[in-house]
């Protein structure tokens, strides 16, 4: 007897062959949290090797044809049921059937996981692992909607998660006279929670509106020199990477100040500026807000 499809089943399936012809995405455009969850499982078999950004592109559906063939199913790019029961544990649960807390893991710990940094808490590689990364991500996110940071993500959780990301509510400039390059979104098996704005060693970094500075100097998590300003309405902005720090914390500055120089500190293969928006804590696409 036929496998009989489930609405979600029905949804992936559509999803799939309708963008299967489709050029690979903007890394703004935000795709569905279950081909996430795919092409971390097709990428943890090797057969995947493009960016987690849960659209359904042709890549995406080679390697679906590519897994079938192995396991002997009908070749047809969709992941039915045959094709997520061929996937084995890792597929058994959707985000929503089940609890989730440290320790599991499957498709609804990366569909979470892709749904967190999207909204705002990126917890490191999309790997489908609840782990001390995920945890501290989510009890995040937690705190930042007034629900009890329990680190547990339990049904009535799900619908929050899937909600429009929040965009910062005030206008932002440009920090660096420069265009972008890398974009907000997932980049390869992460999420790039900034732009970059590629520049010549020693530009100019303005502030992108007037605030009050919170931190200048080292940061020890990558970002090496460091400038975070805070403006109204529970909005912040970060600008890393820098060679030259010339502010200091607790120092009011104005839209278009100099607060540092580009540089390639910390965890950076080259000059530019990694630039972030934050609302209350929880990273927003500084593209919606600048002008």
């Amino acid at each position: 007897m036929p496998h009989r499809r489930t609405p979600y089943v029905r949804t992936l399936c559509v999803a799939l062959a309708a963008l299967a012809l489709l050029p690979a995405p903007a890394a703004e455009a935000r795709g569905r949290a279950g081909v996430a969850a795919l092409q971390v499982a097709l990428q943890q078999r090797g057969l995947y090797d493009g960016t987690v950004h849960g659209f359904a592109d042709r890549q995406t559906t080679a390697a679906v044809r590519d897994f079938q063939r192995r396991r002997r199913l009908v070749v047809d790019g969709i992941p039915g049921p045959e094709t997520r029961a061929a996937l084995g544990r890792y597929a058994r649960f959707r985000l929503g059937d089940r609890p989730l807390r440290m320790g599991t893991r499957g498709w609804d710990v990366a569909a979470l996981q892709f749904l967190l940094a999207w909204r705002g808490f990126p917890s490191g590689a999309f790997d489908g692992d609840f782990g001390p990364r995920t945890d501290a991500a989510l009890r995040a996110y937690q705190h930042w909607r007034g629900q009890p940071a329990d680190g547990v993500v339990r049904r009535q959780h799900v619908r929050g998660l899937r909600q429009r990301p929040p965009r910062a509510p005030i206008a932002l400039y440009a920090p660096v006279a420069t265009q972008t390059a890398d974009r907000f979104g997932p980049r390869g098996s992460r999420f790039h929670a900034g732009l970059d704005f590629p520049a010549g060693r020693g530009a100019a970094v303005l502030a992108a509106r007037g605030g009050v500075v919170l931190f200048a100097g080292w940061d020890s998590g990558g970002f090496g020199n460091l400038v975070v300003v805070r403006h109204r309405r529970g909005v912040t902005t970060w600008y890393a990477h820098l060679t030259r720090v010339r502010v200091r914390p607790g120092e009011r500055v104005g839209r278009g100040a100099r607060v540092g120089t580009v540089g390639s500190t910390g965890l950076a293969t080259g000059p530019h500026l990694h630039f972030e928006a934050r609302l209350r804590g929880a990273a927003v696409d500084p593209l919606t807000a600048l002008r």
